[in-house]
């Protein structure tokens, strides 16, 4: 484990605080921000290492060298970040989503461009599998993120499953795990959890995410070993699927079935329009203002990226 001074910590729960506020949002990544601010591998790498040599090292050498094996104190600034951000910004980034959509959509249109366009310089070679992996991943991302969530389980089991693939597409650059969450129809109920406090379901919705990060990450590093990239193609591809999600001039499909997640609320289904047919003022130029903000501040943040 790298000794790191307290403003290299700080530095981590910030970036923390980024990842926790692009999960909130369905069709924004936290690992797209843990990947342009340049942790994404060591990330992975860390939650691989929790595993039964870590228990073993408890074990016979203690815990001072299990936590430096686990890479630690690394995990705890990020998750610290993260936490903070879930608890405190869930209620803002909602507000914004539900009173100025096309502003916030286009903050985040614009942070995902820059996203993929940083992540796609990192490949030194495109031949034709690289090619066809980041094809592979807009198509696989287009079809996550047009896809209408027709869920609605509230069993214990379910949200145990939702956390477990949920966390699995949260580490995934371009998909989003909040965004799966609303697929399945628990979006806001674990999101009213958060807010209520409620143990019972954010303990289960956490075992679920436990399970599925410790079992994923060993795919992912493995893919990072082996097919680095074909892996960061695929990566790459993911983000530009997911643009579709972002768009931020959205209608209601006024003749479509409603919507009906698990907590009973109704929403309408809706499709991306261009500017011009957008019913209301499309606010077009504070659009391209907040989309230029998101660019900037993905190149700002992968200009004092770490090297991995």
């Amino acid at each position: 484990m790298k000794k790191r001074t307290p403003l290299e910590l700080a530095l981590i729960s910030v970036r923390g605080v980024a990842m926790g506020a692009a999960d909130v949002v369905p069709g924004v990544s936290g690992g797209t921000i843990a990947f342009i601010s340049g942790i994404y591998e060591e990330l992975i790498s860390s939650i691989n290492n929790i595993n039964l040599q870590a228990f073993q090292i408890l074990r016979k050498e203690g815990l001072k060298a299990a936590w430096n094996y686990v890479n630690g104190t690394f995990l705890l600034f990020l998750l610290m970040g993260i936490g903070i951000s879930i608890a405190s910004l869930s209620k803002l980034v909602l507000f914004l989503l539900e009173n100025h959509p096309v502003e916030i959509w286009s903050f985040f249109f614009g942070l995902v461009v820059a996203s993929a366009w940083l992540v796609s310089k990192s490949i030194k070679s495109w031949d034709w599998k690289v090619i066809l992996s980041l094809l592979v991943g807009v198509v696989i991302a287009y079809f996550i993120s047009s896809a209408q969530t027709v869920a609605h389980v509230e069993a214990k089991w379910y949200l145990f499953l939702s956390g477990a693939i949920a966390i699995c597409a949260m580490i995934l650059p371009g998909i989003s795990g909040s965004f799966i969450l609303v697929l399945m129809g628990s979006y806001h109920t674990v999101l009213g959890a958060i807010h209520d406090k409620d143990l019972t379901i954010l303990s289960l919705f956490a075992s679920g995410c436990l399970l599925g990060i410790l079992s994923f990450a060993r795919v992912l590093k493995f893919l990072f070993s082996k097919f680095k990239e074909i892996t960061i193609a695929l990566l790459t591809g993911f983000m530009i699927g997911s643009l579709y999600k972002v768009w931020p001039w959205k209608i209601n499909i006024g003749d479509a079935p409603m919507i009906i997640h698990s907590d009973g609320r109704e929403e309408w289904m809706k499709a991306n329009v261009l500017p011009g047919d957008f019913p209301n003022d499309p606010h077009l130029l504070l659009a391209i203002g907040c989309a230029v903000l998101g660019f900037a501040l993905i190149v700002v943040l992968e200009k004092f990226a770490p090297e991995e």
